[in-house]
C-alpha cells in the first residue's frame, strides 16, 4: 500500500510537470517579482539566496525556470495582479482574487525584538499598549499586528531604520524577522551585538509562498508544476539541503539523555575530515549527540555574528579566526577554556599560535590548524617556459611569469587568485597586495585610508593581473575554489593559504600533486609580503548550555591523538599543520609533507606576525562590516562594473559611515 502511494504520488508529480511542459512551452521563463530580503532572497546573496535557490530545484522538469525582477514588494504586488509577471513572492498566501497560491515553505520567524534591559509585563499584544512598535509596512506580513488598533505603530522605510529607531528609543519593540535582523547587526550594526533580544515565543513563522496571477496564461500549470516539486523536494530532503547551504536552519531536536553540541565549522577539507571523525568522539562520549552547520566562510561568519546578535545560542561550537577572538573575548561572548586535562599537553601548542587565542593570560578558544601565506607553482609548466622560480619571488617577478605562462586555450591560467567577495576572501589577499605595497585600512588616527594611492595602485594591479591573466569569472572564486582550479591542473602559479599544501601534495585529491613546487609569499620591492599568520580555531561561545562537553569536544578535535586520527586514515600529509610542535618533531609527517619545513618556518618563527592585524584585516569591531562591504565593491570592479577608484570611494563612505556613528 505504501508503494502504491508513493507511486501515485510521484505520477502526480509528473503530470504536473507534463501539463506545465506542454501548457508553457511558449514561456519557458517563470518571471516571479519580489522585493530583496537578506538572507532569504536577494541580488547580491549567492545563488540569489535560498528562496531562488528552491524555487529552481522545485521547477527542475517542469519545462520552467524562474526569473526574479526585484522592486519593492508593493510594485511587485501591483505588476503581478497585472499579468506583467507570472507570479509574485509573498508571505500573506491567502485571498486576493488576483492570484492563486502555492504551498507554503519556510520563511524564517517573525517576532518582537527589544533591548534586554526591557521587561515586558506579557508578550501578547493586548497587553502592549502604551509601546511603541515599529514596523515595515512594505516588510514582513503579520495580519494579527496590522489590524491591531491598541498598539502604537511607527512605520520605518526599511529594517535598518527600524533597527536604528530601537536604538535611539524612538521604538521601545520592532516587529521584525529573526534571521534578517541577526545578518543587519551583523553587516552594519555591530555596536548592537549583545544589546537586543527577540521576546519568546516568536509571533509567528509565516513561510513564503508563490501567488499567480489570474491573468498570466496556463497559471493553474504553473502552481501545480510547483507545488508537486515542492512536494517532491521536501520528501527527498532538498529542501533543508539548500536552506543549510544558506545558513538557515530548522530547530535543534533534543535527544532523551544525550546533549547535543551544534557545530559551526567552515566547509575546508580539513574541517569536512573532522566532521567524518567525529563518529570516534561520538562512541567514546556516548551522552553527546552532534549536529553538524557546515558553511562557506561568508556565509559562516555572518550566521555566528548573527546568532550573537540576538542572543539566539544556536550554537555550541564556533569555528572562528584570530580576528574575532580577542574582541570577542573581551565582550564576554565567549567562554574561557579552562579545564583542559594533563593530556591535552597545552605546551605542545606553538608559541605563536597560543599567543593568537590568549586574553590577559587565558585561552578562550584551541587551534585546529594554522596557516600563513605561500606561493605554489607548476614545476613542470615553469621548466616548459624556461622559467626559473627564484628563492624569493617578488609581485613583478609574478607578473611576468604569469604573463608567459597564460594558456587559456590548454585551460592553463598563468595566475589564479581568490575573487570571491568577503573580508576573508578576496580582501585577504587584496589586503595582503595592499599591505606590500604600503597601503594601510586605517591611519593612526583611526580613520579609513581606502581612497589612498597605494590602494588605488593595489586594486588596479590585482583587477589587471585576474583580467589579463586569470580564469574566467574570478568574482566568483573563493579559497575552495581556486583550490580546485590549481588541484585539476588549471593554474600555473597561485599565492594563497599554506593550508593548502596539504591537499595539493596529496595524489588522491590533487592532479598535480608530482609537479608541485614552493616558495615563499612574494614580496614588493620594500621586502615586504604582507603574509598573513591565521588561525582557524573552535571556541565556545557563552550561550551555549553545554559548555563542559563542548570543552571536551573541542579538546579532542585539536588534540595529538586527533592528528594521529587523520594520519592513520587519510595519511601524514593530510594532518591539520600549523598548531603543534610535536607534528613538525614526527619524522613520518616531515617525510610524507615536503612542504612542512615551509609552513613551519612561515608560522612558527612568526616573521608575519608583526603588524599582521594591517595586512588581512584591520583591527577595529567594525572591520568585518566594512571588509565585506570593500570586497563587495571590488568584485565589481572585477566583473567591469565600476572603477577602481570609484570602488574604493564607495568603500571609503561605508567606512566613514560605520565609523562616524560609533559602529
Amino acid at each position: 500500500m505504501a508503494l502504491h502511494l508513493q507511486w501515485l504520488r510521484e505520477l502526480g508529480v509528473m503530470a504536473a510537470a507534463m501539463l506545465c511542459s506542454a501548457a508553457c512551452a511558449a514561456e519557458q521563463a517563470l518571471v516571479i517579482m519580489a522585493g530583496e530580503r537578506p538572507p532569504y532572497i536577494g541580488a547580491s546573496l549567492p545563488e540569489g539566496g535560498y528562496v531562488p535557490e528552491l524555487v529552481n530545484a522545485a521547477l527542475q522538469g517542469s519545462g520552467l525556470r524562474a526569473s526574479f525582477q526585484y522592486s519593492a514588494w508593493a510594485r511587485a504586488r501591483m505588476e503581478a495582479a497585472h499579468g506583467r509577471a507570472s507570479a509574485m513572492l509573498t508571505t500573506d498566501c491567502e485571498g486576493g482574487a488576483d492570484f492563486v497560491y502555492s504551498r507554503r515553505f519556510f520563511g524564517g520567524s517573525i517576532g518582537l525584538l527589544k533591548k534586554r534591559s526591557l521587561a515586558l509585563p506579557s508578550t501578547s499584544f493586548g497587553a502592549l499598549s502604551g509601546y511603541r512598535v515599529g514596523a515595515v509596512r512594505d516588510g514582513v506580513s503579520l495580519p494579527s499586528f496590522e489590524q491591531n488598533t491598541q498598539l502604537e505603530k511607527l512605520w520605518a522605510l526599511s529594517d535598518l531604520q527600524n533597527l536604528d529607531w530601537l536604538d535611539q528609543d524612538k521604538v521601545q519593540l520592532a516587529l521584525m524577522d529573526k534571521y534578517a535582523a541577526a545578518d543587519l547587526m551583523a553587516s552594519q550594526r555591530p555596536q548592537l551585538i549583545g544589546q537586543l533580544e527577540f521576546v519568546a515565543p516568536a509571533l509567528a513563522q509565516p513561510g513564503y509562498c508563490l501567488a499567480f496571477s489570474r491573468r498570466t496564461p496556463h497559471y493553474q500549470a504553473m502552481q501545480a508544476a510547483f507545488n508537486a516539486g515542492l512536494a517532491a523536494r521536501t520528501r527527498d530532503g532538498t529542501l533543508e539541503r539548500i536552506m543549510n547551504k544558506h545558513g538557515l536552519f530548522y530547530p535543534r531536536k533534543a535527544q532523551q539523555g544525550k546533549a547535543q553540541l551544534v557545530i559551526g565549522t567552515v566547509n575546508n577539507s580539513d574541517m569536512l575530515i573532522m566532521q567524518q571523525l567525529s563518529r570516534e568522539f561520538e562512541a567514546r562520549n556516548p551522552d553527546i549527540s552532534l549536529a553538524w552547520r557546515v558553511l562557506d566562510e561568508n556565509t559562516l561568519r555572518v550566521r555566528l555574528m548573527g546568532d550573537l546578535a540576538i542572543a539566539d545560542g544556536q550554537f555550541d561550537v564556533m569555528t572562528i579566526g584570530s580576528f574575532e577572538l580577542p574582541l570577542w573575548a573581551r565582550r564576554r561572548w565567549l567562554a574561557p577554556v579552562a579545564n583542559l586535562p594533563a593530556s591535552y599537553e597545552v605546551d605542545d601548542l606553538l608559541p605563536t599560535v597560543r599567543k593568537l587565542l590568549t586574553v590577559d593570560n587565558q585561552l578562550y578558544a584551541l587551534p585546529f590548524y594554522g596557516e600563513s601565506v605561500m606561493t605554489y607553482y607548476r614545476k613542470d609548466l615553469l621548466a616548459k617556459a624556461g622559467i626559473a622560480m627564484p628563492a624569493q619571488p617578488t609581485y613583478a617577478w609574478l607578473a611576468g611569469a604569469a604573463a608567459k605562462l597564460h594558456n587559456p586555450a590548454a585551460g592553463v591560467y598563468g595566475l589564479c587568485l581568490r575573487g570571491k567577495p568577503g573580508w576573508g576572501e578576496n580582501m585577504s589577499i587584496v589586503g595582503m597586495l595592499a599591505r606590500a605595497h604600503g597601503a594601510r585600512w586605517f591611519g593612526d588616527d583611526g580613520q579609513p585610508e581606502l581612497t589612498s594611492p597605494a590602494w588605488q595602485s593595489t586594486l588596479e594591479m590585482y583587477a589587471q593581473w585576474l583580467d589579463q591573466f586569470g580564469p574566467p569569472h574570478p568574482e566568483r572564486n573563493g579559497f575552495n575554489e581556486t583550490l580546485a582550479l590549481f588541484a585539476q591542473g588549471h593554474c600555473a602559479l597561485w599565492v594563497d593559504a599554506t593550508v593548502a599544501a596539504g591537499m595539493l601534495f596529496d595524489p588522491h585529491r590533487s592532479k598535480v600533486a608530482g609537479q608541485l613546487g614552493l616558495a615563499p609569499a612574494p614580496i614588493s620591492t620594500t621586502a615586504i609580503s604582507g603574509a598573513w599568520l591565521w588561525t582557524w580555531t573552535l571556541a565556545i561561545p557563552t550561550s551555549s548550555l553545554h559548555r563542559a562537553q563542548a570543552e571536551r569536544f573541542i579538546a579532542w578535535a585539536t588534540s595529538r591523538s586527533y592528528i594521529r586520527s587523520v594520519a592513520a586514515r587519510h595519511g601524514w600529509v593530510a594532518v591539520p599543520p600549523g598548531t603543534r610542535k610535536s607534528t613538525y618533531a614526527s619524522t613520518q609527517y616531515l617525510s610524507a609533507a615536503p612542504f612542512a619545513q615551509s609552513v613551519y618556518e612561515a608560522i612558527a618563527p612568526n616573521s608575519a606576525a608583526e603588524g599582521f592585524g594591517a595586512s588581512q584585516y584591520g583591527n577595529v569591531f567594525a572591520f568585518e562590516g566594512i571588509g565585506d562591504r570593500t570586497g563587495q565593491e571590488i568584485a565589481k570592479v572585477l566583473r567591469h562594473e565600476q572603477s577602481a577608484s570609484t570602488a574604493l570611494k564607495r568603500a571609503q563612505n561605508f567606512a566613514l559611515e560605520q565609523l562616524g556613528s560609533g559602529r
